[in-house]
């Protein structure tokens, strides 16, 4: 039997009934949907500004973007402006956290991409700007 949690998965992303007996045809599926969704209410992801010159988004040091773990901005704590060619480059280290937490692992304990640059490459290399985030799960228990 389909524990609730991936029945109300299924609801919400609107499965028919053909792609929700598709979806349960893999388990890791199943395992990822019931890990992260007993994660989700202890953990977001804040990709914080920690290096910033000549931004034309105007991104400075000390900006968040906060993000749940599956990787869905939480707007009301992100910037009014966010420069896609900076966001972008969180999809590594999301999907890194994202993954780990599916795992049952220590969502921060990765290798790479704990740092990351969008990607211009400054006015002295003919751009314009750089910037540098830095990137972590934080934990929503007080």
């Amino acid at each position: 039997m389909v524990e609730n949690v991936v029945k109300r998965f299924g609801r919400r992303v609107k499965y028919s009934d053909k792609e929700m007996a598709q979806f349960l045809e893999k388990g890791h599926r199943i395992r990822h949907v019931k890990r992260v969704s007993k994660a989700a209410p202890l953990y977001s992801i804040e990709a914080e500004v920690i290096k910033s010159r000549h931004c034309n988004a105007g991104h400075i040091e000390g900006h968040k973007f906060i993000l749940d773990i599956d990787g869905n901005f939480i707007t009301r704590h992100c910037p009014n402006k966010m420069c896609v060619y900076l966001v972008s480059q969180l999809i590594i280290p999301v999907a890194l956290i994202n993954e780990r937490l599916s795992e049952g692992h220590e969502p921060d304990d990765f290798h790479f991409m704990r740092y990351v640059r969008c990607p211009d490459v400054g006015v002295e290399c003919l751009g314009y700007g750089e910037v540098m985030l830095k990137v972590q799960a934080v934990s929503r228990v007080k």
